[in-house]
């Protein structure tokens, strides 16, 4: 299946970005070493495509309210068939297909952005301003706007040019080598913290899954996609870690916002601790950033009067009342 549809798509829409800001007066030339009406278009392409998106992604956040509705019966049935892992499957597919709730769903995002990944890699793949001009026009492009693109820098380092660029393609993007892999090697750092925390973010505000394909998903998003990156970022082109970079930031934004709007639910064993018993001794706060405000004043505890204790059985009093009446005489 050919992916054109997909290169013409990213194309239009840089390009038509890349002409608003030049229409704005955004500077088509480099200022300090870079280009940015061609950053901005790759900034905007994510904020493109999120919007598009953010449907999907809000389905997203109430599947996975969802998985944790249903994870005190997915646990039941772990401990019902603790030792058929065939039956436990089964019936987890089963609770999952009557309940209508998708494991599968806290992946499509990215799923779905992945198209758009390999769209943008493609482009910019292709900057080579020593290509044939007919070479130059496809995908919607026009000579001027291709070699545009092709000298299009960072703090001097090529749009196009990766961490892993061979001497050869970084003499035809006329970049110097060492520049280009320290930028792109700050970029690709940047770029693995960034995932890592949007996958952190999430995992905290939602917690860990009972179910165990569920729970490999959050350790696979968590870790192994980091990872991945510190190997596979080598072969990315700058323009392509900057589009990674911004679609983290704009995801790390969009999930503050989605998981306020929808917040985890209680569950039953955090509901049913009292407070006092969380906390005996810490005051209420009220107010400041981050929780960190004036602690509110304990209201004075009224001071109350010893009890005295009553004489033991058989001992005299301490003061010993007179008798009203007069004592009998001896005889």
């Amino acid at each position: 299946m050919s992916l054109d549809w997909i290169y013409y798509a990213i194309s239009w829409i840089l390009l038509t970005w890349h002409s608003a800001w030049d229409a704005i007066g955004v500077p088509v030339g480099a200022v300090i070493g870079t280009n940015f009406a061609w950053i901005l278009s790759i900034v905007f392409l994510v904020v493109t495509v999120r919007v598009i998106l953010f449907p999907v992604f809000v389905k997203q956040i109430k599947s996975q309210r969802a998985m944790q509705a249903l994870q005190p019966k997915v646990k039941e049935l772990q401990e019902k068939h603790k030792g058929d892992r065939e039956t436990l499957q089964k019936e987890m597919m089963e609770l999952y297909r009557k309940e209508k709730a998708n494991p599968l769903m806290g992946c499509l995002p990215m799923f779905l952005q992945i198209p758009v990944f390999l769209g943008l890699f493609h482009v910019l793949r292709r900057l080579d301003p020593f290509k044939a001009e007919d070479k130059k026009t496809i995908y919607g492009w026009t000579v001027d706007q291709f070699n545009s693109a092709s000298h299009a820098k960072l703090f001097t380092a090529p749009l196009a040019g990766k961490f892993g660029s061979t001497a050869d393609e970084l003499a035809r993007l006329n970049a110097n080598g060492n520049t280009t892999k320290i930028i792109a090697g700050v970029l690709v750092l940047v770029m693995i913290a960034t995932t890592y925390l949007t996958s952190r973010q999430m995992i905290l505000k939602t917690g860990w899954a009972e179910d165990p394909q569920q729970r490999m998903i959050q350790r696979l998003m968590l870790y192994g996609i980091p990872a991945s990156l510190l190997i596979s970022g080598a072969i990315f082109p700058i323009g392509v870690i900057i589009y990674w970079v911004t679609n983290n930031l704009f995801t790390l934004g969009q999930q503050q916002w989605v998981l306020r709007k929808f917040p985890p639910p209680v569950t039953a064993k955090k509901a049913t601790v009292p407070a006092a018993a969380r906390n005996p001794v810490q005051p209420a706060k009220s107010g400041g950033l981050f929780g960190r405000g004036k602690t509110t004043p304990q209201a004075p505890v009224k001071a109350t009067s010893p009890k005295v204790a009553g004489p033991k059985p058989g001992a005299k009093p301490a003061n010993p009342k007179k008798s009203s009446r007069p004592a009998k005489r001896q005889g």
